[in-house]
């Protein structure tokens, strides 16, 4: 029994200090990385040496000891130092050794700069990165609410950049666009931050335009598809959207080639508000017959059938599908692959979710241009994880003109349209 007591005891003293082998055996291997390196460069330049044949580049000592935040946790390093005496011939003053493993300003292993700004993003307030990192790498050393203040200000400076992005080169043939709105903390309005993603003729889909709107209002869309327009973007085939009209009255201006389609999730909603809770379940159902028909033959049908069975008591609901039924069917003229992603805004939609969280968090950014920065950044990390649409290898042909039937390629148009002749 002693010795089982005795084995429990020497087992929870390794989980107590397994931190510390971890971060010891760190320490052990970046001191001797920077020891390895020295060395390496020192040797390069043995041959270098002054009029009274001393060497050039030798050793100095240790730098003092610093904590540096790392994976494994906070880590004392005594970085070895250099003497170089060499004379730089672009500049004429004297040559520096600077580490590449662990340059003098480094306080942060890249990879926890990189954790940082996610943190922030996903949620973490700025207040809260010193007491909760520091529980987990064992230091607060450059985990400071300032490190944030200053990402932010880089987030702002390469958005401005990103604005003037060459599109040109990209052919969007379908889009998406609707607005996010959230609070500022130092001012009194909201912000409307107007979004456009697009997909690739390879079906890739990419973040097309952000900006700052004003309540989703004509001119505020109209001037975020004139600057796309000028920076070189064709007009799409198809765009999905919900009913705001300050976007579609935009649209019909800046790319009037362009084509409607409306979203699902959104006008299944409006519908919805407008029938009795009673009446909703049946309704729902009447309205997903229509949405995930099987052709567009078989969704008229059913836009029909959801008429006759409400209009009499319900004519607002009836009017908010057949006043909009080109536009809800629209996505069934292109491939069948293509449907799942034209009928709603959802890329959209679920990145705007993890804006929203960060916004609860911090209850809203502290000016609209950190909240665009923000908005930007977020999107730009939720792009990693964007898949490719289905069917890829058709987009290409959507943006050539090609015709499909039930959302089946038609190889030779013309014949086909002989056998309905005849």
């Amino acid at each position: 029994m002693l010795k089982v007591v005795a084995e429990e005891a020497v087992r929870e003293d390794l989980a107590a200090s397994l931190d510390e082998i971890v971060r010891e055996g760190a320490r052990r291997m970046l001191a001797a990385a920077l020891e390895d390196e020295v060395a390496v460069y020192i040797a390069a330049h043995a041959g270098e040496r002054d009029e009274n044949g001393r060497r050039l580049v030798v050793r100095n000592g240790h730098a003092r000891p610093r904590q540096v935040t790392t994976a494994a946790g906070a880590v004392e390093v005594t970085a070895p130092r250099v003497n170089d005496k060499r004379t730089s011939p672009a500049t004429g003053g004297r040559m520096r050794f600077t580490s590449a493993i662990l340059p003098p300003w480094c306080r942060k292993s890249p990879k926890v700069t990189e954790v940082l700004p996610l943190l922030y993003l996903h949620g973490l307030s700025s207040r809260d990165f010193v007491p909760a990192l520091e529980q987990f790498f064992g230091s607060g050393a450059g985990l400071s609410a300032s490190a944030i203040t200053r990402l932010t200000e880089a987030w702002q400076e390469e958005y401005r950049h990103w604005c003037e992005k060459d599109l040109s080169g990209a052919d969007y043939v379908y889009v998406w666009a609707d607005g996010l709105h959230f609070g500022v903390r130092l001012d009194q309005d909201r912000v409307c931050t107007l979004v456009v993603i697009g997909v690739r003729a390879d079906g890739k889909k990419e973040l097309v335009a952000l900006a700052d709107g004003h309540r989703e209002s004509t001119e505020s869309w109209a001037g975020l598809l004139r600057d796309a327009r000028r920076r070189g973007m064709r007009a799409p085939v198809l765009a999905v959207g919900d009913g705001a009209l300050g976007f579609w009255a935009a649209l019909a201006e800046v790319f009037p080639e362009t084509g409607h389609g409306r979203c699902w999730v959104h006008k299944l909603v409006n519908v919805l508000d407008c029938l009795p809770k009673s009446a909703q379940p049946a309704a729902r159902k009447a309205l997903a017959q229509i949405r995930d028909a099987e052709d567009r033959e078989h969704a008229e049908k059913a836009v029909r059938d959801f008429a006759a069975a409400y209009k009499a008591k319900y004519p607002k609901a009836v009017a908010k599908i057949t006043d909009d039924q080109e536009q809800l069917l629209a996505f069934f003229d292109f491939p069948a692959e293509h449907w799942v992603h034209l009928k709603t805004s959802n890329p959209i939609e679920s990145t705007f979710a993890t804006v929203r969280l960060r916004t609860k968090v911090t209850k809203g950014p502290g000016s609209r241009a950190a909240g665009l920065a923000m908005v930007f950044k977020l999107i730009e990390a939720a792009s990693e994880r964007w898949r490719y649409v289905n069917g890829p290898h058709l987009v290409a042909l959507v943006r050539a003109g090609a015709t499909f039937e039930k959302g089946v390629l038609v190889e030779r148009p013309d014949e086909a349209e002989m056998k309905v002749a005849a």
